[in-house]
């Protein structure tokens, strides 16, 4: 099925929000958990110990999450993750030198890519999809064309293709409103992914209100030196030429709010154009965190498309 686009939500997804199993591969056992309650694990691959949480089904394809830059494992809204998790695995991880994962972040996002390719592998999967938000998404893209009999299905969230319109400022836009936010006492994501106005800011809000609902086991804040590392990567992929996105035949959802001022919402119609097999929807009065924003329709839509 090839673009379809939206500008309105449907209705409400109904999936209950702290149904889930969580499996630790050395454990040997499942306990029904939520967002709240999944004990962070880890995993030896590839000279580094990552440390990720499980939660669902303990059959079916995995999804895996991949996640944005300065994010660590209590970054993931617990709407979107219990919402997928009531039906589906889903695994979400610090790639290497991020949270409480060792090692030193790489420069690169082809280098974080084969990083989350180690440890997909060392969990013992031979096919997962893949949820890839922002500079996850960069990181989904070269996973599928690099190893595609490794992806089933992927969902393309606030990102963009190699050599996207404007990815190459998002370290600019990202100083930016940091500053903006220690100016005002406030999440700088309340500026990055959110638009300014009355829902924008609302639903910022709410969604900042989400990622303390976890009072215990909390990741550890990214490093500046990592942020850093990430920063050049997401530099250096804005750069680069564009990739052919042909080869990449596996479905694809794209997804974005229509005022996405870190990467573009012209970078997700682009990826939908060059994709052959992708839809896209576009949240109205939407940011980079529109998935956020719209988390009920997101689910909804990621469970019918997964």
């Amino acid at each position: 099925m090839k673009t379809t686009m939206t500008t309105e939500p449907v209705a409400p997804a109904t999936a209950a929000s702290t149904a889930g199993k969580t499996e630790s591969p050395d454990a040997g056992s499942n306990s029904v958990t939520s967002w709240k309650q999944a004990p962070t694990l880890t995993l030896s691959a590839g000279g580094v110990e990552f440390a990720y949480r499980q939660l669902g089904p303990d059959t079916g394809v995995a999804v895996v999450f991949l996640t944005h830059l300065t994010a660590v494992l209590d970054n993931w809204d617990p709407r979107v993750v219990d919402g997928i998790a009531a039906k589906r695995r889903v695994i979400t991880f610090d790639n290497r030198g991020v949270g409480a994962s060792t090692g030193s972040t790489p420069t690169t996002i082809e280098e974080m890519a084969s990083d989350a390719i180690t440890f997909i592998r060392a969990l013992g999967f031979d096919q997962v999809d893949l949820f890839g938000f922002s500079m996850g998404g960069m990181i989904a893209q070269v996973i599928a064309i690099e190893q595609p009999q490794l992806v089933r299905k992927m969902i393309l969230a606030g990102t963009g293709p190699a050599g996207g319109e404007g990815i190459e400022k998002v370290a600019r836009i990202t100083y930016l409103d940091v500053a903006r936010g220690l100016l005002t006492r406030q999440d700088p994501k309340q500026f990055l992914f959110f638009t300014r106005t009355q829902n924008g800011r609302r639903a910022g809000k709410e969604f900042l209100g989400r990622l303390q609902e976890r009072t215990h086991d909390l990741d550890k804040p990214i490093s500046m030196r990592s942020l850093r590392a990430q920063l050049k990567a997401i530099r250096r992929w804005g750069q680069q030429q564009p990739r052919n996105l042909a080869g990449i035949h596996q479905p694809v959802l794209v997804m974005n709010g229509d005022s996405d001022r870190m990467v573009p919402s012209q970078n997700s119609v682009d990826l939908d154009r060059r994709l052959p097999n992708s839809q896209l929807i576009l949240y109205p009065d939407a940011g980079h965190g529109g998935v956020f924003q719209f988390h009920e329709d997101f689910v909804k839509r990621a469970l019918e498309f997964l």
